[in-house]
């Protein structure tokens, strides 16, 4: 099942609420995109933890096979 970019991107805009949000649909299909992310909650913030903290907002969206989302490509840093 594919996730329209607008809906993650107002998961992750829920989480952390000063988030800048670029959605990219890598394939046309509205299952493969990349997210650009820019937020203060980043500062300070390891790599790998910023990215578990976009897979939390996104509140399971994207576990197992029956996930929503099929693959999310993630660029993320402060501002």
């Amino acid at each position: 099942m594919a996730m329209r970019g607008e809906d993650i991107a107002a998961m992750i805009v829920e989480a952390m609420p000063d988030a800048q949000v670029e959605m990219i649909d890598l394939a046309g299909d509205n299952n493969h995109w990349k997210a650009v992310i820019i937020s203060k909650a980043f500062e300070g913030v390891p790599r790998v933890r910023q990215h578990q903290m976009v897979y939390a907002a996104l509140k399971g969206k994207m576990d197992g096979a029956d996930g929503e989302l099929h693959a999310l490509a993630l660029e993320t840093r402060a501002p």
